[in-house]
């Protein structure tokens, strides 16, 4: 007679043997990512050397990636502009001629500063630049806000170090591998940046929203100087970000400050500067009061 052709698994030890292997590992699988879920939460710093020697092999794919999207943006942008081309023109006549007043206010304040800084002693040199990288990546849609830098170690790299654009600030290093890194974007939560009013030198502090934005806070209270389209730069309190970098500009007022646009954009930026952790200089000695005869 013929064995039947639907056997159950006791038939075979080596059925039964697959599916208790299989169970095993299931049960296995389920309690260590458990593990490292709980470690993830509690100690995340351990999982920083796992994620820099990750982005250290997928950095030249990035690259690589980077660079078609920045051909393929600049491809719609050249057709874009040519249908726009003569509607803009008039404005940019206008705007050209703006320009140029400003430009001859900015040169007299500049001759002002130049002027003021010798008599105070201070350089007027901007520093070198560690490194200059491409941003390979960003975060859009998590709830942290980070970016990756073409540049680690072999480059001079290291923690904390501040990272602009042309634009503007835009974070600091977060980790550093052996050739890429990761940047703590000025819109993280965690971000908090020192800065003042360009014009006149309101102090404030800038915190990321978490979604693109920043969060001015006012250092003192009371009535709200602060005005839509005001231009904030670092300040340079307490060191790592040097004075006069700009970072954002005003775009709501709240009861205690503003809400800012940042003005570097990680997703249209393509290569950043590294710079040096700034020093302030310690503060002169006073001198003593004269001695009463």
């Amino acid at each position: 007679m013929a064995p039947p052709a639907n056997r159950r698994s006791g038939y075979s030890r080596r059925a039964q043997y697959s599916i208790f292997f299989s169970y095993a590992a299931g049960v296995v699988g389920a309690l260590l990512g458990v593990i490292l879920l709980a470690v993830s939460f509690f100690q995340p710093s351990l999982f920083d050397t796992v994620r820099t020697w990750a982005a250290d092999l997928v950095a030249p794919a990035g690259q690589a990636t980077a660079s078609a999207r920045n051909s393929s943006r600049d491809s719609f942008q050249v057709i874009a502009g040519f249908f726009k081309a003569g509607s803009e023109h008039a404005k940019l006549e206008r705007e050209l001629a703006e320009a140029k007043v400003r430009l001859v206010r900015a040169q007299a304040v500049d001759v002002e500063n130049r002027r003021l800084k010798g008599l105070l002693g201070l350089s007027t040199q901007e520093p070198r630049p560690v490194a200059t990288a491409m941003l390979t990546s960003s975060t859009a849609a998590s709830t942290r806000r980070l970016a990756t830098l073409s540049a680690g170690r072999d480059k001079g790299v290291e923690n904390g170090m501040p990272v602009r654009s042309a634009m503007g600030l835009v974070g600091r290093v977060l980790n550093v591998g052996l050739g890429t890194s990761r940047v703590l974007l000025i819109t993280d939560t965690e971000s908090l940046v020192p800065v003042r009013r360009a014009r006149d030198g309101v102090p404030a502090f800038a915190q990321g929203a978490g979604d693109g934005t920043l969060r001015i806070k006012l250092i003192s209270l009371g009535l709200n100087p602060l005005h839509r389209n005001d231009v904030l730069v670092t300040s340079g309190s307490g060191g790592l970000y040097r004075p006069g970098t700009p970072v954002a500009i005003v775009t709501q007022l709240t009861r205690d400050g503003a809400i800012a646009r940042v003005l570097a954009n990680p997703s249209d930026t393509d290569y950043v500067i590294v710079e040096d952790r700034f020093a302030p200089p310690p503060p002169t000695p006073s001198e003593p009061p004269p001695e009463v005869k």
